[in-house]
């Protein structure tokens, strides 16, 4: 399998593509700010054909560039339906301007084509099986995208801004709640292989072992308390 990964945008905001080797079909995950360059060059460095860009959530910061993505490869998007508005209206989920330099830049609207995702479902696409779990908590249609073990790689989660290394994703914007939050976690990440590798929206690769062991949030829920009430500072925009 091969997974391209990098950091995009003045967020940082980690862009991946998925396939199952060079030179086949992929799938995009998440094409933010200023990730249209970044994507067009790992096609060609992976001789990679894009069928579609599935999204953990609705921010600015993950979806700007869905647009000119989806439009120069006639490809599909796919969203959470709680979220989809958040395409064509990122100031109100962000519940403020974010800024009219910035704004400048982007492409605001929804793909020509835009499915919605749904909890438990299974994507096949590009030769892949990935798993959507629904879970809010960052946004109210925020998602996550597992896939198996394979030969080659130990299962892989696409956690978007639900977990981080080291910490968890700010529930303080329009559409972010603890309480939903701490149930995604205990919900969709402690029934978790340890070995399973954490691609996140942001920062580095972690694992499900290295965060259940070291992540305070993630110790607090599979404790039974996670309150919320924790120093360690939340990420994502």
């Amino acid at each position: 399998m091969l997974i391209a990964g990098f950091p995009a945008g003045a967020w940082g905001t980690n862009c991946y593509l998925v396939a199952p080797a060079a030179g086949e079909e992929c799938v995009i995950i998440d094409p933010g700010h200023q990730a249209a360059e970044g994507v067009e060059e790992t096609l060609r460095k992976h001789r990679l054909k894009p069928v579609a860009v599935v999204l953990t959530h609705g921010h600015i910061d993950h979806v700007a560039s869905v647009v000119p993505v989806c439009g120069a490869h006639d490809v599909p998007a796919w969203i959470h339906p709680a979220d989809r508005y958040m395409m064509s209206d990122p100031e109100k989920a962000l519940g403020r301007s974010i800024g009219m330099p910035l704004m400048g830049e982007l492409t605001v609207g929804e793909p020509d084509d835009v499915h919605e995702l749904t909890d438990g479902a299974a994507l096949k696409l590009a030769g892949l099986e990935m798993t959507v779990r629904h879970a809010p908590g960052h946004t109210k249609g925020s998602v996550t995208f597992g896939l198996p073990e394979a030969a080659d790689i130990p299962p892989v989660f696409f956690s978007g801004d639900l977990l981080f290394a080291g910490s968890i994703g700010r529930t303080d914007l329009p559409g972010g709640d603890m309480t939903e939050m701490l149930d995604s976690l205990a919900r969709v990440c402690l029934p978790l292989d340890d070995s399973t590798v954490v691609l996140s929206g942001h920062g580095p690769q972690t694992t499900i072992g290295r965060e259940r062991a070291t992540n305070p949030y993630l110790r607090e829920v599979a404790a039974g308390r996670g309150d919320g009430d924790n120093a360690a500072p939340r990420r994502g925009m």
